[in-house]
């Protein structure tokens, strides 16, 4: 079943499988640039994402949607107001802390897949546990088992040039869940793919990202996906949209 949310804290359980609040934004607001060409971006966002689920968050283009998450995985800082992420302030994370923090909690899927062309589909995945300073022989190791999970394990050794691009973005999905983030943001996953690739995908992220006490957000503008979605929140002009207020 899927739910909407509105722009005020709702005190109700929410519809889906958890009440286990990982994300909260609090009164968010976003500007960019300076004096008279300062524009708002987002106007006091208010909305919570669930752990064991998968919340769609969605939206024509323009509708502030990337900036919302790069707020939330710890990409930007807000304007105004806090994210709270597993009971930790984000106002609270500055510099190192925000980048530690970031690195051990949060994996980042990109539309694009963002694989480095020279290296392997294990040694691109294998990235965020080297960055933590594991050794590279357990890295491998880690990486390869991920790659299993998503179905790629036998195409573990080959360049990103060698894989279509539903294989790009399965790569670049175990990459992001191979350091076990709670929190995982899927910007556009779908967008560079055919319709086929892209239920592939979709399907990949409810089997295997979608776990007990892990938030994954998906933004999505593609309606195809809708139905994946525990819980929908809705965003136009930078705002969360009411129910039935926009038109898809």
């Amino acid at each position: 079943m899927v739910a909407s949310v509105i722009d005020q804290p709702s005190t109700a359980a929410p519809v889906g499988p958890s009440t286990e609040v990982c994300v909260s934004c609090r009164g968010v607001v976003k500007e960019f640039g300076d004096g008279e060409s300062r524009t708002r971006v987002l106007h006091g966002i208010n909305a919570d994402v669930y752990g064991s689920e998968l919340t769609l968050l969605v939206g024509p283009s323009g509708c502030g949607k990337t900036t919302l998450i790069s707020i939330i995985a710890g990409l930007l800082y807000s304007t105004e107001g806090d994210v709270i992420l597993f009971g930790t302030p984000q106002s609270q994370l500055k510099g190192s802390k925000l980048v530690q923090f970031r690195a051990q909690n949060v994996g980042f899927v990109f539309q694009q897949y963002n694989l480095l062309p020279s290296l392997t589909a294990t040694e691109n995945v294998a990235i965020p546990l080297l960055i933590q300073g594991q050794p590279r022989s357990k890295a491998l190791v880690k990486a390869r088992e991920v790659l299993e999970a998503v179905g790629l394990g036998s195409r573990a050794n080959q360049l990103p040039s060698q894989l279509s691009g539903g294989q790009q973005q399965r790569v670049a999905i175990a990459r992001a869940l191979v350091h076990e983030p709670r929190l995982l943001v899927c910007d556009e996953p779908t967008a560079a793919l055919d319709a086929q690739s892209g239920q592939v995908v979709m399907d990949l992220l409810k089997r295997v990202a979608v776990q007990a006490g892990r938030a994954v957000i998906v933004v999505t503008h593609d309606s195809r996906v809708f139905t994946y979605g525990d819980r929908i929140i809705e965003m136009a002009d930078g705002r969360i949209a009411e129910p039935g207020s926009t038109q898809h």
